[in-house]
C-alpha cells in the first residue's frame, strides 16, 4: 500500500470509477474493538476487476474483503463481514495482533 493510496479520497475514487462505467463496491467500517488499525468510517473501495483504493484494516483483511466485495458485485446483496481474534478467520486474514473488526460491504449504484 503506498502513502497516496492513503491520502486520495476513496469516496471520490469511486465517483470517478462509476462515471467510467465500472461496477463499483464500497467497504466501510462500522465498528471496531481494541486493535483495530483503522477507525470506524475508514472505507475501502473496489470495482469488478478488483482494483481497490482506500484500506479498512492497515492490510490486514483486504484480501478477503476484495472477495467478498467481488460477489457483492456480482449479486448485489450488501454484506456484514467480522473479523477477529476470537473467530476462525483470525490467523488466516492476519488479526493475530488483537482485535476486531466490523465491515459493510455494499455495490454503490
Amino acid at each position: 500500500m503506498t502513502q497516496d493510496m492513503l491520502t486520495r479520497d476513496p469516496l471520490v475514487i469511486a465517483e470517478d470509477w462509476q462515471a467510467e462505467g465500472r461496477a463499483v463496491a464500497i467497504a466501510t467500517v462500522v465498528e471496531t474493538w481494541g486493535s483495530a488499525p483503522r477507525p470506524v468510517g475508514s472505507h475501502l473501495v473496489i470495482d469488478a476487476e478488483g482494483n481497490f483504493e482506500g484500506s479498512v484494516s492497515g492490510g490486514c483483511v483486504e484480501g478477503s474483503v476484495i472477495t467478498e466485495a467481488l460477489e457483492v458485485l456480482e449479486n448485489g446483496s450488501p454484506r456484514m463481514l467480522e473479523f477477529g481474534v476470537a473467530d476462525e478467520t483470525a490467523w488466516r486474514v492476519g488479526l493475530s495482533c488483537g482485535g476486531r473488526i466490523r465491515v459493510y460491504v455494499e455495490r454503490l449504484g
